[in-house]
């Protein structure tokens, strides 16, 4: 639970730099520029060396890759019947499908189902969540930018390899069977250590509890995704299949994160409905405070 509190202190700490003069309207743009350029790259360059690909632990890895599919029909359903912008549509296809399996996800499985149900998290994590963050989620931030007008195969793919995250990837899986200087490892340490904080200062920000009118479908269809749907999803589909233990257990916990802090910089960044995917990361990460111990108490 630690996590959660320094989340919170986070969120706050922005929510009151906010209020100081001294700081530019733009402030949480800039930190969010840093995050997109420094940090988060420096995040897929650390834990690229962590991704195992194994058969044994299957489940944790499919679970992730098969909740994006409901997720994107679903949003794509709900664009549909409320008419939500493009922006809009894509900053939810940005931010919901990932959650935050790590900076939470970890600490929360190992204290509330114990070490050994550690290895089910980091391949969720890993083959699921971080994966996806340096592909699907740059490829969508690229299709739905408002930037580009009329996208074009093209740009799309220019814009997708100019992605710093993307690059990020390509070099990590490069280097990946080399051993860096001591001072470049701690470097990108240092430097993936920064993204939680500066992201969720940042959120808090520009974090509003004032939403227009046309905001307010796509906050709370956001939140009911995220924290109901997905877990929801992920306990029909091994229950169809008739699978279940640990590792289901904490698929579907996992599948109940909040939205990933590192998607909702890059969709801030691609300039997709900012206050938006910065209410629905604030407030997804208060409602999780009080939904995640209902789903694990509902899996036990």
């Amino acid at each position: 639970m630690e996590n959660f509190y320094l989340v919170l202190a986070y969120l706050l700490i922005g929510m009151l730099l906010r209020r100081l003069p001294a700081m530019p309207d733009n402030s949480g743009l800039v930190l969010n520029i840093y995050v997109l350029y420094v940090a988060l790259p420096a995040l897929i360059l650390k834990n690229i060396k962590l991704l195992e690909f194994s058969f044994a632990l299957l489940i944790p890895a499919v679970t992730p890759w098969l909740l994006l599919l409901v997720v994107v029909a679903t949003v794509l359903l709900l664009s549909r019947l409320f008419g939500w912008s493009r922006e809009v549509t894509g900053a939810l296809l940005v931010i919901l499908p990932l959650g935050n399996t790590s900076f939470l996800g970890f600490p929360m499985t190992e204290a509330l189902f114990g070490q050994t149900a550690m290895p089910y998290a980091v391949v969720y994590d890993q083959i699921g969540s971080f994966i996806a963050l340096a592909t699907y989620v740059t490829i969508v931030a690229a299709i739905y930018s408002p930037t580009m007008t009329k996208p074009t195969p093209k740009a799309i793919l220019l814009k997708i390899i100019g992605f710093p995250s993307f690059i990020a990837l390509i070099v990590g899986l490069l280097i990946r069977d080399f051993s860096l200087p001591p001072l470049a490892v701690s470097l990108v340490d240092n430097l993936a250590a920064t993204l939680v904080p500066v992201v969720m200062i940042a959120v808090g920000f520009q974090l509003s509890f004032r939403f227009s009118k046309a905001e307010v479908s796509p906050l709370i269809s956001a939140l009911c995704i995220k924290l109901a749907l997905m877990p929801i999803s992920a306990w029909l589909i091994w229950r169809a299949l008739g699978q279940e233990g640990l590792a289901v257990q904490i698929s579907i916990f996992q599948a109940a994160m909040p939205p990933m802090i590192s998607a909702g910089a890059i969709a801030i960044m691609a300039g997709l409905a900012p206050r938006l995917v910065s209410g629905v990361i604030g407030f997804g990460i208060l409602a999780g405070l009080v939904t995640l111990p209902v789903v694990y108490w509902l899996l036990s």
